[in-house]
């Protein structure tokens, strides 16, 4: 039995390469960028006037100048005008182009326009103020946005300023999701007394698929032979394969045997860890990776991500979305294992606290869906204190 460390560092050293694709830009938001991009001109691309006004020459301002015959106009989107006496001023709009002869931008709020003659009604005036100058935020070339970037409306939004309207992107990974039990059943269903409907492959699923992750979602029965036909055909179609159940050592945990009569090629098995103890992970050569979680809800969810979840950003060159938070009790635990504790979260001060949901076994689905996160305790201590600060992993509330 392998330390929690350990399998992490196992599970994130088998992480893999979907591939790319190109999708439109309009489909792009919280897609990973496959290429860097690159500035197809000067950003701005010209010297950009920034306030509604009058653009005038300092060197007449300098000299004392204070009122000015206006010229012109300049539009935004309109091609750059000239300044054709220095004594004189354009009105200019915000967004258009300076024009030649220009080095200041006066707003109106700063002068009195009468009868065509602008007076300015301040001294202070600076050399181009209020102009935002031709490659002042990027050169044509340069590196705007880094490969491996995720991309939020901002971005998306320098990515049609450089024309992009089809973006290249990490293709997502195809996952399927698979239950194991006889006692499970649809969720459409009414229980038996003696069954329960299916709901991990539901939680995990839904959190995958808000992400835009395509999921296939099976259940596999207690029977050796069809599970392995199940089996064997999503090999064939999928980047990775979530199990939740049959990987410990009950009569009808067939799993691991089929997974290894199909050629997977066994990791681990078994992490010192609680809830989760029995995690399976493994891998097919040239074929999906595999994850095999104990079937309780509690054990599903803390294996899921710590491990899955890890899997997924590093292969998608993420980090992952993990912090520390002060414990704001004490806790006992006296098993030699490390000991996944889900948690209520509450800012004090600016600083993350974390407060056990009591009540919970590794079967106790409701209380999951009071926690924000779980922290591991690590192994070798039997009292953490309140104070003490530890590992936490947030569950996700929209997605990943």
């Amino acid at each position: 039995m392998i330390s929690v460390e350990e399998a992490l560092e196992l599970v994130l050293s088998n992480k893999k390469d979907f591939g790319t694709e190109t999708i439109n830009l309009l489909h792009s938001i919280g897609r990973i960028l496959a290429q860097p991009v690159l500035a197809d001109r000067d950003f701005p691309a010209f010297d950009r006037v920034t306030m509604d006004g009058i653009a005038i020459s300092y060197n007449t301002f300098a000299q004392g100048q204070k009122s000015y015959t206006i010229e012109g106009i300049q539009p935004a989107g309109v091609k750059q005008t000239m300044l054709h006496n220095k004594a004189h001023c354009i009105e200019v709009m915000t967004g258009s182009v300076l024009p030649v002869n220009a080095d200041v931008v006066i707003p109106y709020e700063q002068c009195e326009i009468t009868n065509g003659i602008a007076s300015l009604t301040t001294d202070k005036i600076t050399c181009f103020q209020n102009i935002h100058n031709q490659g002042s935020d990027a050169k044509a070339g340069d590196v705007l946005i880094e490969k491996f970037e995720k991309i939020t409306p901002a971005i998306a939004g320098i990515l049609a300023s450089v024309g992009l309207s089809d973006v290249e992107v990490l293709r997502l990974p195809a996952l399927a999701i698979c239950s194991t039990g006889e006692e499970l059943v649809d969720i459409e269903q009414i229980p038996e007394s003696h069954q329960v409907r299916k709901s991990n492959i539901y939680a995990l699923a839904t959190a995958l698929i808000s992400e835009g992750i395509q999921v296939t979602i099976d259940h596999l029965p207690d029977e050796p032979a069809q599970m392995k036909g199940q089996i064997k055909q999503l090999i064939a179609t999928h980047d990775a394969i979530l199990f939740s159940g049959a990987v410990s050592k009950g009569k009808f945990d067939y799993l691991p045997g089929v997974l290894s009569d199909l050629d997977m090629k066994l990791i681990f098995h078994k992490v010192a860890q609680k809830p989760g103890k029995p995690f399976l992970f493994g891998k097919f050569d040239n074929g999906p990776i595999v994850f095999g979680f104990p079937g309780n809800p509690v054990s599903t969810f803390a294996c899921f991500y710590i491990f899955f979840y890890a899997w997924l950003k590093a292969s998608l060159h993420q980090k992952s979305a993990t912090g520390s938070a002060i414990l704001d009790k004490d806790i006992r635990f006296t098993a030699n294992l490390d000991y996944h504790v889900l948690v209520k979260t509450t800012f004090k001060n600016g600083v993350l606290y974390a407060s056990p949901v009591s009540g919970t076994n590794s079967g106790d689905l409701v209380s999951i869906g009071k926690a924000d996160g779980l922290i591991t305790l690590p192994r070798n201590k039997e009292l953490f204190k309140a104070g003490e600060v530890f590992r936490f992993i947030p569950f996700c509330r929209n997605g990943l």
